[in-house]
């Protein structure tokens, strides 16, 4: 009958959704943050690499205060 087709539809719909859901922890564990950066496109990639250089971490919102005020003393 059609209802003997659920138990391997639920085999194979729990086995596509672990690697989605175990990267999610992975990230957290080696990132300290659960989601990538995007960094498909040339600004992407410049943008990660400035919040990099001025405050050590990517994941981080960085407003006007992350940026050094050179003309202070």
């Amino acid at each position: 009958m059609w209802f003997e087709i659920l138990p391997s539809a639920a085999i194979i719909t729990v086995a596509l959704s672990v690697p989605i859901y175990a990267m999610y922890g992975l990230q957290k564990l080696t990132l300290g943050n659960a989601y990538r950066r995007n960094m498909d496109d040339r600004f992407s990639r410049v943008m990660y690499q400035r919040d990099y250089r001025l405050t050590d971490n990517p994941y981080i919102m960085n407003g006007l205060h992350a940026i050094p005020d050179e003309g202070k003393k």
